[in-house]
């Protein structure tokens, strides 16, 4: 088989399988809804993770308020579907452009500063958002939140938990495959040469400010398509979506999963959004696991558990391959 050929079609179905099993599982019953549900959260909390692992990983770029383009992306959704009458899904094509734009408005002044400057200035602009969409309470719903009045992907209890996972997990899938190919491009590379020596990369003509903030953009218009689909999945929205704990609880998923890597972030990403509701029952101590574990990998990790490797579907079905091939040709002697 033609190489371009096989690395295109195992993982193409690998993504088919993840994709299409559970929704067929879901839907006939075998997965029931409260799995699901944790699944497709899951998703959520991953995009959200390629967000920040877009900025702090590969740009170079530490951001602490990257929740707030998933609270712009969320809230427009609901304000253009239900206050402007516009279809559900145009506005989730429209809402991670508007954070994009928010994205660019706030990269254009601050990275072309040094140092640590664009974490404290993404921390205060999330607390901005978060106190604007509490005080004009006639479009957001102030403190109490703003909710969906209907949502196919969480009312409609005949398709809503398949489809909300159809929906989500493919967007997911779709973006992992949209960056790994955008890294692998000239841009991306520059982007990375960036993250390892601004010096060496300007002094070899490529622009720094230029690439930090095609990054950052790039990760804003992430975060946003997640909040786009947070918010029809949830189905009700607070001003506590930009706050600074959820940014940190992103970028847990991604020092845990590895700074720069894509698939470590999304496998943390899951991990951890379902070992926060196995422990559960331990109500409030279970916030506690998140910091134990930060400190065990920090200690014993610091590169997070993938570093910056990529999971290869290529190499694992290669690996599985030769080892089959190794026990039948013991057992044929």
């Amino acid at each position: 088989m033609n190489k371009n050929l096989r690395n295109f079609l195992i993982p193409g179905i690998f993504s088919v399988c993840v994709i299409v099993i559970p929704f067929i599982l879901i839907r006939v019953g075998v997965i029931d809804a409260y799995t699901s549900q944790i699944l497709t959260l899951g998703g959520i909390n991953a995009i959200l993770a390629l967000s920040v692992n877009m900025v702090s990983g590969i740009t170079g770029q530490l951001s602490l308020g990257q929740c707030a383009f998933q609270a712009i992306g969320a809230y427009t959704v609901i304000i253009f579907s239900q206050d402007l009458g516009i279809p559900l899904p145009i506005c989730v094509l429209i809402a991670p452009f508007i954070a994009a734009i928010f994205g660019f408005l706030i990269g254009f002044p601050t990275l072309k500063l040094e140092g640590d400057y664009l974490a404290i200035v993404t921390l205060a602009f999330g607390e901005i958002i978060r106190v604007i969409l509490i005080n004009v309470k006639n479009v957001t719903g102030g403190p109490n939140g703003k909710s969906f009045k209907y949502s196919f992907m969480r009312d409609d209890l005949f398709w809503g938990p398949a489809i909300s996972y159809l929906v989500i997990i493919g967007t997911l899938v779709l973006i992992i495959v949209l960056l790994q190919n955008f890294l692998r491009s000239t841009y991306g590379r520059a982007i990375k040469s960036v993250r390892e020596d601004e010096i060496a990369a300007n002094s070899n003509g490529v622009s720094v400010f230029k690439y930090k903030m095609i990054g950052f953009v790039i990760a804003a218009l992430i975060g946003g398509i997640g909040g786009a689909l947070y918010a029809p999945f949830i189905g009700f929205i607070k001003p506590d979506l930009a706050s600074f704990n959820n940014s940190i609880n992103a970028l847990i998923y991604v020092v845990l999963g590895g700074m720069g890597s894509i698939t470590g972030s999304v496998v943390a990403a899951f991990v951890l959004t379902y070992l926060q509701e196995f422990l559960r029952f331990l109500q409030n101590y279970r916030l506690l696991f998140y910091p134990v574990v930060l400190i065990i990998v920090m200690l014993f990790r610091p590169q997070g558990l993938m570093g910056m490797k990529e999971l290869s579907f290529v190499k694992s079905w290669d690996w599985i391959v030769n080892k089959i091939k190794k026990i039948t040709t013991k057992e044929v002697k």
